[in-house]
């Protein structure tokens, strides 16, 4: 099983991932292709993203039974630790609406 999931990308790259996957939301593909299939349109989101972002998990034999990749920005990122895959998650910007607020 392969999940992508793209946000603020071209139409032409959702457009891209259609032809191999199924949307089943804006921006959630699903399917089932082979490994090569799978870094081949890993490939596609690369060329494809531009200010966008996106993450692709797929189903592995690894002791979680899952493995992913991130790309652009996003306050999370990829940590192995152990063997494991995990998520960090990068601090949060200082948020300007509260500052707005306090005047």
């Amino acid at each position: 099983m392969l999940v992508i999931v793209v946000e603020s990308v071209p139409p032409r790259l959702r457009g891209r991932l259609a032809i191999y996957l199924i949307e089943i939301r804006a921006g959630v593909y699903i399917g089932n292709p082979s490994a090569k299939v799978r870094d081949l349109l890993w490939k596609y989101v690369e060329a494809g993203i531009e200010e966008g972002n996106a993450v692709m998990a797929w189903t592995t034999n690894t002791e979680s039974g899952y493995d992913f990749k991130t790309l652009g920005n996003n306050r999370r990122l990829p940590v192995e630790m152990d063997g494991l895959k995990l998520v960090a998650f990068y601090p949060m910007e200082e948020n300007s609406q509260l500052t707005d607020l306090e005047d």
